[in-house]
């Protein structure tokens, strides 16, 4: 396949990666929602391990928005590497960030703000040095990759602090530490994303003629993906229904993406097909998103005043304000008589005057 063919399919993985992040920025809102109508009916949380949800159609829409979102994340994946499309989540941060503004009252404050210019900022920088070129075609190499010592390693450390996790530390901080629950819909997320990587790989061959429904790896895969869907789905309303939005989704997003990055990484080798320019850009880019997400989510309650300025600002503000409340009392005494003093004296003799005759 020629360059321009490939830029092509480049673009098309973009455009599906930017269509996925705002149907799942929306489904965080429609899920919130309906888990909080559940919460206020006194219906069984699912933070409590309830499963009442099931019943309300908020979440199912939320849930069939979600679908739809990850259906052009699963495409996207089949036409543009891991590295670009993960991080682009980031928008489904900034979507979620501003419909919770707006439908769930949760502030957006000059901190958020700035947080969302500064993750479309890291976005843009992370597409421009992304590697435009896939490393896994086949399943034949799909599978080669998948035998490597490295992502073996990998994956069971993964699916090893995934169970600690839920059996070790859901228990005792799952109720207060987001970290928890969010954590695992990191870890098994980011093998999520290889089986779909290798499902997008077999839907093209088979769309190309091949006899792919033979190959037992492309069911193994979808087995996998089906379970991991599910782990993630109930440890995200879990973490959800317990903690704010604003809260749950930049932390789900920078650590998905970190372990997903890290998957790419040893699994695709894609960095080793980058210059060292791009592999920078990219690297900024990523910790330019982080920091903005970090503005979005720890400063959340802040209210932005002047205390908050540094203190060369505060003075600088403090002698301006001086400067003007001088100038004001210069330009009042320009309408003032120009005898002051001789006025107030005859007036002051007058009256008394007037009260002697009395």
């Amino acid at each position: 396949m020629g360059p321009a063919g490939g830029r092509s399919r480049f673009y098309v993985g973009l455009g599906l990666a930017l269509a996925s992040s705002a149907f799942i920025g929306g489904s965080f809102i429609l899920k919130k929602k309906g888990l909080l109508r559940l919460c206020r009916c006194g219906r069984a949380r699912a933070g409590r391990g309830g499963h009442a949800y099931l019943q309300e159609w908020l979440w199912w829409a939320g849930l069939l928005c979600m679908g739809v979102g990850e259906a052009a994340n699963f495409a996207a994946y089949a036409f543009a590497p891991a590295t670009l499309v993960t991080p682009l989540g980031a928008l489904s941060v900034l979507v979620s960030a501003v419909l919770s503004s707006t439908f769930l009252n949760e502030q957006l404050n000059v901190h958020g703000k700035i947080g969302c210019i500064l993750s479309m900022l890291g976005s843009t920088v992370m597409v421009i040095h992304a590697p435009q070129e896939e490393e896994v075609s086949s399943l034949e190499s799909m599978a080669e990759k998948l035998k490597d010592p490295g992502f073996i390693v990998f994956a069971v450390c993964v699916l090893v602090s995934s169970l600690l996790l839920i059996f070790v530390a859901g228990p005792r901080y799952g109720q207060s530490n987001v970290l928890v629950y969010v954590s695992v819909c990191s870890a098994i997320g980011s093998l999520s994303v290889s089986c779909v990587k290798g499902l997008g790989i077999a839907l093209k061959e088979l769309f190309s003629g091949k006899p792919v429904l033979k190959e037992p790896l492309g069911w193994v895969l979808l087995v996998c993906l089906v379970i991991c869907i599910s782990i993630q789905i109930n440890y995200l309303n879990k973490a959800l229904d317990i903690f704010n939005t604003s809260v749950v989704t930049p932390i789900y997003y920078v650590l998905f993406t970190t372990a997903v990055m890290m998957c790419s990484a040893i699994l695709f080798k894609e960095w080793q097909h980058m210059v060292l320019d791009n592999i920078i850009g990219t690297i900024s880019g990523f910790v330019t998103i982080v920091s903005g997400i970090f503005l979005l989510h720890a400063f959340r309650d802040v209210p932005f005043t002047r205390n908050l300025l540094p203190l060369f600002l505060q003075q600088g503000r403090t002698d301006l304000h001086a400067s003007w409340r001088r100038a004001d009392r210069h330009q009042s005494c320009q309408h003032q008589p120009l005898l002051p003093s001789e006025d107030k004296g005859s007036q002051s003799t007058e009256e008394e005057e007037e009260g002697e005759g009395m």
